[in-house]
């Protein structure tokens, strides 16, 4: 026990809980820009998945980096207008298309997979490029923090870098004052002239990049090969961390951050004789205390202010009287 503890007040720790937040916070953004359209996209697990698949053959076929992320982008990207059609042009609920967009793209990356390489579960007998590592000058000789920032994945750094990006373009650009104005009210967003429906598609492809981009960080940084449902729930834990984020860009970063390091506790106690399926329910039973925990407090607030505007309306009644 106390070689586990060691292990986790560690500086290989700080690097993993780095490492395991990426996946997490480029959907989380996404999830992000798409709710505050007013049109909450939860297909990111099937565009993080599709995006990671596309972009790992492209790869292979190619030899190209630069080919296999566009084509992983433009998987994902496709996805969620997909989606978008559906939703807005078809008047489907966003929910359930989203439910069935997941599934195939589960579906279709299995049967891709098996065509093209004969294997139903990963591309390892296909060679493909992969997101290289990057050192940062000078940071990585401080002890350690240099340890836990620097060498990571570049699309890591991209990641991070994310959050003030997301910021600039929901608060410091018209598209994203459009995309608020939208989520807050469509009906008066459309009577100053706004498309509302070409707004929440916008919004929608925007968080198909990100989700996107966490897929192919999956298949081509955190690994080098595609597997079946690599995703492994990350698109869902990522809503929660949107969540529990509020949205903003520092909630998003810390909230991607806690799952992080409970992913990384998981991995890192599997090395004591647990179950290896208790270990892996981890991230999910944190998932679901985090978000019942934030339901409850959400639901005391909300009878707070009912409460206080009841008490207020009161007084001025008795005020008029």
């Amino acid at each position: 026990m106390s070689e586990l503890f060691s292990s986790i007040f560690s500086v290989n720790f700080g690097f993993a809980i780095l490492r395991v937040m990426t996946p997490l916070l480029f959907p989380a953004i996404g999830i992000a820009i798409s709710t505050m359209a007013g049109s909450q996209n939860i297909a990111m697990e099937g565009s993080m998945l599709i995006a990671a698949f596309f972009g790992v053959i492209v790869g292979a076929l190619t030899g190209s980096l630069a080919l296999a992320l566009i084509a992983g982008i433009a998987a994902g990207v496709l996805l969620c207008m997909i989606l978008g059609y559906f939703h807005l042009k078809l008047k489907a609920d966003i929910f359930l298309s989203a439910v069935a967009l997941n599934m195939f793209a589960s579906g279709i990356t299995i049967f891709l997979l098996f065509m093209i390489t004969g294997d139903k579960g990963s591309t390892s007998s296909l060679k493909s490029p992969i997101f290289p590592n990057f050192h940062i000058p000078l940071i990585e000789k401080i002890p350690i923090i240099g340890g836990i920032i620097s060498g990571h994945n570049v699309l890591t750094y991209v990641a991070l870098l994310s959050v003030p990006l997301f910021f600039i373009l929901m608060f410091k650009t018209p598209l994203g004052l459009r995309i608020r104005a939208v989520g807050q009210n469509p009906d008066a967003a459309e009577s100053v002239g706004i498309d509302v429906n070409r707004t929440k598609m916008y919004a929608l492809m925007i968080s198909g990049v990100f989700a996107a981009l966490g897929g192919l960080y999956l298949s081509m940084g955190y690994v080098s090969w595609f597997s079946r449902d690599m995703t492994a729930g990350r698109g869902f834990i990522a809503i929660a961390a949107a969540t529990l984020g509020g949205m903003m860009p520092v909630g998003l970063l810390l909230s991607s951050l806690f799952f992080a390091f409970v992913s990384a506790v998981a991995i890192y106690i599997a090395s004591l004789n647990i179950p290896s399926e208790l270990i892996q329910l981890i991230p999910y039973l944190t998932t679901v205390i985090a978000l019942a925990v934030f339901s409850g407090r959400a639901t005391r607030k909300k009878k707070e202010k009912a409460a206080a505007e009841m008490a207020q309306k009161k007084l001025e009644q008795q005020g008029q009287q």
